[in-house]
């Protein structure tokens, strides 16, 4: 599990930020499809997941107020690393609300290594993405042996009736060698 930091990352709409992202970066955080399919197809076939942690923890103070409630909750946790190629490219992190999982016939702790798209992406989830955010994502939230400073992340709340699935992708250094993109900073 990831360490908690002392201040959340400012959470921004495209919109908001300032600069404006470049072409190339703002086409990969905001493509609302399958980072999964898109990763699947940059790897040529060499896509996978490693599972870093996951199963029932509080979720941080700014994951409880985007899934709309305040103060402490708890929820499912998976973090995951994506790799293309043998390189770490994304590390991900999906959070839903326990209180209401547990309701939803969700079974996300069946997924083994298998992507979460699957099921937010699947014809017979009915998931509909809300808006993006983006945010320089905290070192001290990466697992340790990913930790960099200043690395672009981005977010978005799955929904489903009540059940949300926050889901935020970090995308790594390896990542923007291999679509040879300055990410540039914030």
């Amino acid at each position: 599990m990831t360490v908690v930091c002392a201040h959340p990352p400012l959470w921004l709409g495209a919109d908001q930020l300032h600069p404006a992202l470049a072409d190339g970066v703002a086409d990969w955080l905001l493509d609302a499809g399958s980072l999964t399919q898109r990763l699947t197809a940059l790897s040529g076939g060499t896509f996978g997941i490693s599972v870093l942690d996951e199963g029932w923890m509080p979720l941080r103070s700014d994951e409880c107020a985007t899934l709309g409630v305040t103060g402490d909750c708890q929820g499912w946790v998976r973090e995951v690393c994506m790799f293309g190629q043998e390189q770490p490219w994304v590390f991900a992190r999906s959070v839903a609300l326990r209180s209401i999982l547990e309701g939803a016939g969700l079974a996300l702790d069946g997924l083994g290594n298998r992507p979460l798209g699957e099921l937010l992406f699947g014809e017979h989830t009915a998931f509909q993405r809300g808006a993006f955010q983006m945010a320089r994502y905290p070192a001290g939230w990466l697992p340790a042996a990913l930790r960099r400073e200043n690395l672009w992340s981005r977010r978005s709340c799955f929904q489903r009736d009540a059940l949300g699935v926050l889901v935020t992708e970090v995308f790594l250094p390896a990542f923007w060698e291999r679509v040879r993109i300055n990410p540039g900073r914030l």
